[in-house]
């Protein structure tokens, strides 16, 4: 039986080690990036994102968060360089944010804290399907993108325009012709290091890259996804926590 974790103070990051050990792990994340420790790879490669907007299908309430998912049986919509061997497909993406501006990243630089914080998550082919990717250590690369107020993002405001379809925990709605090119800041300069998922299990399966350059969203579309924390379905998960 899978445990009931949230953000609360009786079932928050505090506790999730006591039902899922690798919270102790060696490689967790998030982590609190330091531009002074980082070391320049001269062997890395740019991101290379190459998404087709057919492959868009669905927004999903999983009773923590919503995930707007992709078809990821083909080989349409996929991440390759940056600290990447082979080819990792698109498979969702979510963004956590805070009770507050300037609370909701998972990832901090320099101590700073973010507005909130984009995961767009892909599964490395080689292992067949995303289950069996999730066990390996290369098996997932997710690209985090800081999100602070500021102009209102036109690709985010489809997304919060479908909040309201996916009410109750387990909805779905259809999410078609939607390319997240859009979401990605002009430069896609980062930092990469090996992690974790940051929501239980917190496998440590994850090659994540952290965008350097944040993208705006308007404070009215982040009020429009702080109502969505209200809806019965959504934990207190809002309060930052793929």
């Amino acid at each position: 039986m899978s445990h009931h974790w949230g953000y609360d103070s009786h079932n928050g990051p505090a506790h999730w080690h006591e039902h899922f050990p690798i919270a102790n792990g060696e490689r967790q994340s998030p982590i609190a990036i330091s531009t002074k420790a980082a070391r320049y790879d001269p062997s890395l490669k740019p991101l290379s994102f190459s998404y087709d907007a057919g492959t868009a299908k669905a927004i999903v309430n999983n009773g923590h968060s919503f995930n707007v998912e992709f078809d990821d049986s083909s080989d349409k919509s996929v991440l390759q360089g940056g600290a990447l061997d082979g080819v990792y497909r698109l498979v969702q993406f979510h963004i956590h944010w805070g009770s507050c501006e300037g609370q909701g990243s998972e990832h901090t630089v320099d101590g700073v804290k973010y507005d909130a914080e984009l995961h767009i998550v892909h599964w490395n082919v080689k292992y067949g399907k995303f289950t069996e990717a999730v066990k390996h250590p290369d098996g997932l690369a997710v690209v985090g993108i800081f999100m602070k107020v500021g102009s209102a993002k036109p690709e985010i405001q489809k997304v919060v325009d479908a909040l309201s379809s996916i009410q109750t925990k387990g909805k779905q709605a259809s999410f078609t012709n939607f390319d997240p090119t859009g979401l990605l800041p002009a430069c896609r300069d980062y930092w990469t290091y090996p992690g974790s998922l940051t929501t239980p299990p917190l496998h440590e399966c994850v090659i994540w890259h952290v965008l350097k350059e944040p993208i705006t969203v308007s404070s009215e579309q982040v009020a429009l996804w702080d109502s969505a924390s209200h809806i019965d379905c959504f934990d207190s998960f809002l309060q930052s926590g793929p």
